[in-house]
């Protein structure tokens, strides 16, 4: 029977499309768990036995009267997502998971990327909070031969929220860019968002950033596939979106048996 491990809470979403979109992958048993409890399952081994697994979290975040606070993940939630990638067993990680963990730096460079919420450090060096923006129309761009592309054109129209944030390009195998332009006056401040002015950056600066909207991570043997896709049921609902999250399900629960 194959499986598909779900990891959610920290961030809202739509939980009616999103466990119809789950549930329509193709696995023959889903199980969605949410943080914390998420956290505690993992920790205690819920990782292991999954075929697949689906990062849709943001853990380790407190948002309360225009603040923002942070926590690190257990130490045996650590060692359990270490212990799968050393299986050589992957993971997919979509949306708002690149900002998730804020606390754990390692799971940042596992990912190659990192949404700030508030001005932090990102590879040693300080950096600004990142950029959001909904409802983006857009084409995504496909850029190379490889599995999760099987069935999917190599350009595609997309309507969902794009972020202006960290991306080591050197690090992954880029697999899909997006024709927005990726510079601070196209984007708003998160940390402002969090402050309560939603949709604004005034005094917010931002270096230009990378369009690269999906990519590729080898950590040993195992592959992370990271999808920015994923806001909302628009997004859902897109066949490309929903043949592409299926595909690199598939491929990360068994690409240990491929050539890295």
């Amino acid at each position: 029977m194959s499986t598909l491990l779900v990891l959610s809470g920290g961030h809202p979403y739509e939980e009616a499309p999103f466990d119809e979109l789950i549930h329509s992958l193709g696995f023959e048993r889903v199980e969605h768990l949410v943080h914390p409890e998420a956290e505690a399952a993992v920790a205690a081994g819920a990782a292991d036995h999954a075929d697949a697994l689906l990062f849709y979290d943001m853990g380790g975040y407190t948002f309360a009267d225009g603040a923002v606070a942070t926590r690190p993940p257990s130490p045996e939630f650590r060692q359990a997502i270490e212990r799968r990638f050393a299986s050589g067993k992957g993971a997919v990680a979509m949306h708002h998971a690149l900002a998730g963990w804020a606390e754990w730096p390692e799971w940042h460079a596992m990912l190659g990327g990192r949404f700030l919420y508030q001005p932090d450090e990102w590879q040693g060096r300080p950096a600004p909070d990142s950029g959001y923006r909904h409802d983006v129309a857009y084409q995504a761009e496909a850029l190379c031969h490889h599995p999760i592309f099987d069935g999917v054109p190599s350009t595609f129209a997309v309507i969902d929220e794009l972020y202006l944030a960290q991306v080591d390009e050197s690090a992954v195998t880029p697999l899909i860019r997006a024709n927005h332009v990726f510079t601070r006056d196209n984007f708003y401040s998160a940390a402002l968002a969090v402050g309560g002015t939603m949709f604004s950056n005034d005094g917010w600066d931002h270096a230009d950033g990378s369009d690269l909207i999906g990519w590729e991570r080898r950590i040993g043997a195992a592959p992370l596939i990271y999808l920015q896709f994923g806001d909302g049921p628009e997004t859902y609902r897109n066949p490309h979106v929903h043949r592409l999250l299926a595909n690199a399900l598939r491929y990360t629960a068994t690409a240990s048996i491929h050539d890295g």
